[in-house]
């Protein structure tokens, strides 16, 4: 049983060795507006999932039609943000 343990806590430390000699690619600092849209886009992407399974829940008429709407409007503020 303790040969297991051992064995487990070699691999964890060879992991780690290899894990500190792969280079870690870190990005160019983002500029403010660049950060921004990103944040948008996140959020927009969240209200549209949203969205989306409230109207599978949806059993309303009406509210399935506001859904589908704001669905439409929420897809064509993304397509404004297909480059980010």
């Amino acid at each position: 049983m303790a040969r297991g343990w051992e064995s487990k806590s070699v691999e964890a430390q060879i992991d780690m060795a290899e894990a500190r000699r792969t280079p870690v690619r870190r990005k160019a600092p983002s500029s403010p507006e660049t950060l921004e849209a990103i944040r948008k886009k996140e959020t927009i992407l969240l209200s549209r999932t949203r969205v989306v399974r409230e109207l599978g829940a949806a059993q309303n008429p009406r509210y399935q039609a506001v859904l589908k709407k704001a669905l439409a409007d929420l897809d064509a503020q993304l397509s404004t943000f297909a480059a980010v």
